[in-house]
């Protein structure tokens, strides 16, 4: 396996989403993150018992002798560093699983609120969920500020601490994956390290904990998206008039789980095969388009964030409770996305041109298609709003037989 190129990585995991899609959910995605937590739980003991023994006694001894002492080596406050866009809005889409996270709702709603015994749990789960996320949040702070000043090893053989690490890792603004995942693994394995841990066994821990994370998120999103595409396809078959008819031939496969998932894994791959921009298509690059599409996560993320608090708006105004306290929230998380997104798009700035100007036509659609869909989405909301306070929803209709919550039709 250790010669196996990218891109047959990319279809070996796929082929694991689709069979983790369709399986029920008690079956392998309950397990699977009970294992997870498990080793979430652990790694975060890790991180916290690490960062009390650093700021006790240093990090782990250098070659002189000496333990560097746990300090803020990143600045403060850096009003201009290079190549960084504008603090407003960006900060706001940057700052998203800790804080607001529209996946998280999307989650919630298609695979958390499945495994519940009862609906009460839901504010344990949730907020819970959520309050932890936030600490691991704080932690992962923590361990790109303060725990890389405790040194990180050049390829040289050399040792950088304190402010120089920080800038190593940090020295221009990047919009890459890879080298900030990186230093979060060096910075917490720093602390680890200060336990006695072997620095090969320590970054090993940490790439687990972040390796859980991306394997919870692949499996459990093609999961949802599984769901999105069966809803819309039994909503276009549910139309009356000819049309439901034509939808109901051309999208009947799409209204069970199995086709459904295919379609998912199908345009994932696909996504995945593109080379990146600049570069002809091989082997060796194909399997990692999805960095394509890695700069619309946060705007996209934050939006869905926004739109979440829409829907409960929505849900609390009809039913005559009160809404003052999520408007403000709502319009905020609306707002700042689309300002980032048409910046990003439209706009750009000195030391970054907008995707329009660099002809990431990709982006640019999806950029566009974005904006507009949010702008559907609050204009309908505007209009209808003051006509549904009072007004119910139709109850769904009641199955005759029982069925497992996993497969009950998501419509």
């Amino acid at each position: 396996m250790k010669d196996w190129s990218a891109f047959t990585w990319v279809v070996a995991l796929l082929i694991y989403s689709y069979v983790a899609s369709v399986l029920p959910v008690w079956m392998l995605l309950q397990p699977r993150d009970y294992i997870n937590s498990l080793q979430l739980v652990s790694a975060l003991g890790l991180i916290v018992l690490g960062l009390a023994a650093a700021a006790l006694w240093g990090g782990t001894p250098l070659a002189g002798g000496s333990r560097p002492a746990l300090e803020m080596v990143a600045p403060a406050v850096q009003w201009n560093p290079a190549g960084a866009p504008a603090i407003f809005p960006f900060l706001f889409i940057t700052v998203a699983c800790g804080a607001v996270s529209g996946f998280h709702c999307l989650v919630s709603s298609g695979t958390s609120s499945k495994q519940l015994c009862r609906e009460p749990d839901a504010r344990f789960v949730g907020y819970g969920g959520m309050l932890t996320e936030g600490y691991l949040a704080v932690l992962v702070i923590l361990a790109c500020s303060a725990g890389l000043g405790l040194g990180i090893a050049l390829k040289d053989g050399s040792v950088l601490t304190g402010v120089a690490a920080w800038e190593h890792r940090y020295a221009a603004w990047s919009p890459q994956l890879e080298p900030l995942v990186a230093a979060f693994v060096d910075g917490a394995a720093n602390f680890l390290r200060t336990l006695g841990i072997r620095t090969e066994i320590a970054v090993a821990l940490m790439g687990v904990l972040v390796a859980s994370f991306a394997g919870t998120t692949m499996d459990t999103a093609c999961r949802l998206q599984r769901y999105v595409v069966q809803e819309l396809a039994n909503s276009f078959a549910g139309q009356p008039g000819a049309f439901a008819k034509s939808a109901h031939r051309s999208l009947g496969w799409l209204r069970g789980k199995h086709g459904a998932t295919i379609l998912a894994v199908a345009v994932a791959a696909l996504l995945a095969a593109v080379p990146p921009p600049g570069e002809s298509w091989s082997l060796a690059q194909a399997g990692k388009g999805g960095r394509i599409l890695w700069p619309l996560f946060g705007a996209n993320n934050q939006l869905l964030g926004g739109l979440a608090f829409l829907v409960i708006a929505f849900y609390l105004w009809r039913r005559g409770k009160a809404v003052w306290f999520i408007v403000l929230p709502m319009v905020f998380m609306l707002v700042m996305p689309a300002w980032a997104m048409v910046l990003q798009v439209f706009v750009g700035g000195a030391d970054a041109p907008s995707w329009l100007a660099q002809g990431k036509w990709t982006l640019v659609f999806i950029g566009t298609a974005t904006i507009a869909l949010e702008a559907w989405m609050v204009v309908e909301a505007v209009r209808l709003f003051p006509r549904v306070k009072g007004i119910l929803e139709a109850p769904m209709a009641q199955t005759a037989k029982a069925s497992p919550p996993d497969v009950v039709s998501p419509s």
